[in-house]
């Protein structure tokens, strides 16, 4: 059985879990051990979701799946970017589901959860940056209706970027 929640501040070392777990099976190879375990430290930390959990512009979702927390999501409403025209447009920020969990497809319903949130709160659409070399990510994007609108260098660190497409799902 599936079932997705609100994340509140007492999640905050579930998401930590989660973030760095998922963070690592998505992105692991991407950047040296060093980079990686240095990011991870300092953006999946639970003081790091602690922040991110008081900023009311953040939106988390925990995904179950027979009681095990197995995947999450973050959004931000109104989040615009200037390669994006509209004004109330959502980013989606995170959407992870541990590896060993993919095949169940339960990442599909919690993308769908944050588009009906998104509609809910008047969202003309969502935008997300998805690594050039994850083509799981990018083909579930594309199914689910995102285009390519841009590029985007996400910094893992001082000396390290990885390239991004940034997409685009207008509802």
């Amino acid at each position: 059985m599936t079932t997705i929640i609100r994340a509140t501040l007492k999640d905050k070392e579930l998401l930590a879990k989660l973030g760095k777990t998922t963070f690592i099976e998505a992105h692991g190879k991407s950047a040296s051990d060093e980079i990686i375990e240095a990011y991870v430290i300092k953006k999946f930390s639970i003081e790091a979701f602690e922040d991110e959990l008081k900023d009311s512009n953040n939106v988390f979702y925990i995904l179950y799946y027979n009681e095990k927390a197995v995947g999450y999501s973050k959004v931000i409403f109104n989040c615009q970017h200037s390669n994006i025209l509209s004004k109330n447009i959502t980013k989606l920020e995170r959407l992870y589901v541990l590896e060993d969990f993919h095949s169940l497809k339960l990442g599909l319903a919690l993308f769908d959860l944050n588009c009906q949130e998104a509609i809910k709160n008047q969202q003309s659409g969502m935008w997300l940056f998805v690594w050039t070399e994850n083509q799981k990510a990018i083909n579930f994007y594309k199914k689910v209706g995102f285009n390519a609108v841009g590029y985007h260098d996400f910094e893992l660190s001082p000396t390290h970027y990885n390239p991004n497409h940034q997409m685009l799902l207008l509802f």
